[in-house]
């Protein structure tokens, strides 16, 4: 019998995260979300973690930051079936306010707890180009005093692929003022489109 495939050594890591206990975020997400996308891929996007439609359909972005992300995309010319999305913790964390289920932003055990599940995703897709979006996907991997304000759209040293590249995560356009939305997509576009480049050097 042969080697597995790449997707084929996906699909059994993706099953072991589905069962994932390292820490208790477990308890309250309906799902563990994984990434998707085609395996290998050249490029890999990696957010913050699972907001509540994504918990609910066990997707990555495919709520309204999804949106947002998907049309940058396009601008910038690429298609979101050729990209691999996913996020640095794989269960959503929120609280309850009123009938809503309020985003939490996870704390260093949870995201180290989920940093086997990134590590075998980047050795299984391969990606060229890693793009860490938000503040906790970049400090993450680049340390906590890593300022994506200062630093976005231009490659950063880093082991995790040939080019890595951080942005805003598209959910800090919809946190921010109404008016300020459309040039907060032209931004990320202009990052995107300048991650992309580099896959042409």
């Amino acid at each position: 019998m042969g080697a597995a495939t790449p997707s084929q050594r996906w699909a059994e890591v993706a099953d072991n995260a589905s069962e994932c206990r390292r820490c208790p975020l477990w308890q309250d997400a309906t799902a563990t979300v994984f990434g998707e996308g085609p395996v290998p891929a050249e490029v890999m996007l990696v957010g913050e973690q699972p907001g509540d439609r994504e918990d609910r359909e066990a997707r990555p972005f495919v709520g309204p930051a999804g949106q947002v992300l998907d049309r940058c995309l396009t601008e910038a010319g690429r298609c979101r079936d050729d990209i691999y999305v996913t996020n640095a913790v794989k269960h959503f964390k929120w609280e309850a306010r009123g009938k809503r289920r309020i985003h939490q932003k996870p704390n260093r055990t949870e995201i180290e707890a989920c940093g086997p599940w990134l590590t075998s995703e980047i050795e299984i897709v391969r990606p060229r180009l890693v793009m860490l979006l938000g503040a906790t996907a970049a400090q993450a991997h680049l340390g906590s005093s890593f300022r994506v304000s200062a630093e976005r759209g231009r490659p950063v040293e880093s082991d995790l692929a040939e080019h890595v590249v951080t942005t805003v995560h598209p959910s800090s356009i919809l946190r921010g003022p109404t008016e300020r939305r459309a040039e907060g997509e032209r931004e990320l576009v202009a990052d995107l489109r300048a991650a992309f480049a580099l896959l042409a050097s």
